[in-house]
Formats: C-alpha cells, structure tokens, sequence
C-alpha cells in the first residue's frame, strides 16, 4: 500500500534551514502529483509547495523565494528545502501524494489521497 513518511523536522532560530524529506513506497512515486502542507495549531491546512509528474512546480506566497520543492524519482523521496525561516512558518509539516496529476498544482488539501504522519518544524524568535 502507499506510504508516506516525513522526516526532517527541528526546533530552529529565525533565518535558519531545515531539509524536510517524504520517502514515498508502494506507488509509482515519479506518475503522481505530490505536494507538501502544513497545519499551524488552531489553523486550517495549507498547501505549501506542489509538483507534478513533469517537474512543474507551485508555491504558497508566503515560501516563494524561501523554499523549493523537489523530488528524486530515483530514491523515491520528495524533498522540501526551508531557508530564512519565520515563526509564521511554526507548524506541523505533511507531505501529500495523488495519482491525479491533472489540476495538480492548484489542489485543495481534501484532494490529496494519500498523506504522512507530519514532522513538526518549530522557528522561534
């Protein structure tokens, strides 16, 4: 079955990096459209970054300039490269996956099928 496991997640300053990592099993991970999301407590999800089975990619406005999405078809693995970090970017990080690559980098949360369990990213001040 399809598994999502998130790694990567740390207590940070501001303006420091973080690499958050989604190993992917049990699909053909290059064919989806998969994305990363993040839920701050009190806060609905939102979608952070996506990418789509031919490379191209989507960005919230609030990441753009500070962090890329990107994915090793070879290893399976999605990855999410986080610099100049804000406390705004406090939150609960998920990786997202569908085999729906149609509409990919406009989808809602509720239109992923498959997520991880979440890595917690906290930035203090």
């Amino acid at each position: 079955q399809v598994q999502l496991v998130e790694s990567g997640g740390d207590s940070v300053q501001a303006g420091g990096s973080l690499r958050l990592s989604c190993a992917a099993s049990g699909y053909t991970f290059s064919r989806y459209c998969m994305g990363w999301f993040r839920q701050a407590p009190g806060k609905e999800r939102e979608g952070v970054a996506r990418v789509d089975s031919l490379g191209a990619k989507n960005y919230a406005d609030s990441v753009k300039g500070r962090f890329t999405i990107s994915k090793d078809s070879a290893k399976n693995t999605l990855y999410l490269e986080m610099s100049s970090l804000k406390p705004e970017d406090t939150a609960m990080y998920y990786c997202a996956a569908d085999p729906g690559d149609w509409g990919c980098l406009v989808k809602r949360p509720t239109q992923f099928k498959y997520w991880g369990q979440g890595t917690q990213v906290t930035v203090s001040s």
